[in-house]
């Protein structure tokens, strides 16, 4: 899976954006311009120290974005999305993506694609979730209805080879 992120503006976000790639698997593609420099300690942070294990790829802008991706099936997550994110088939190789924290995807991008244009529902009079939660929401769908291929679906710790321990014998 691969998640795109149109000039976002805050470091945290994308330092938590790249661990939450690199413990999916997924790839981040990056469409400047960027509102912070990628050695900025605030991202590093948020990355942990997995943002040297993510794969990460950097556009000029979202031209170039397409121009190195032609056949990209792009679904862009908006609160102008007409259709909730669960109700779209997405596909192993689907980039999903995301815009500026302060102004979301622009409304001409949208405007050429509208039915990949995809929202997650939220309460009335609510602008947008935060850029990471949304990142997370939508990615996790994504790869749920791919088989989270690659990824463990179960944990070692509570999983054995007569079967899974309920939590309440732990303690």
């Amino acid at each position: 899976m691969n998640v795109v992120l149109h000039q976002p503006e805050i470091p945290a976000n994308t330092g938590n954006i790249g661990r939450t790639c690199v413990a999916t698997g997924s790839s981040l593609h990056l469409i400047e311009p960027l509102g912070f420099i990628l050695n900025d300690k605030t991202l590093k942070r948020a990355g942990m120290d997995y943002w040297n294990d993510l794969d990460v790829k950097r556009y000029m802008n979202y031209r170039d974005f397409r121009e190195k991706n032609p056949d990209a099936a792009v679904w862009m997550a908006t609160t102008k999305g007409g259709r909730c994110y669960t109700e779209v088939s997405f596909s192993p190789d689907d980039f999903i993506m995301f815009g500026r924290e302060g102004g979301g995807i622009p409304e001409d991008i949208l405007l050429s694609d509208p039915e990949h244009c995809i929202r997650i529902p939220m309460g009335p009079g609510i602008r947008s979730l935060n850029l990471a939660n949304s990142v997370a929401i939508v990615l996790y769908e994504a790869l749920r209805q791919t088989g989270f291929e690659g990824l463990e679906k179960q944990s070692k710790f509570l999983a054995s080879s007569s079967g899974a321990k309920h939590v309440s014998d732990m303690f």
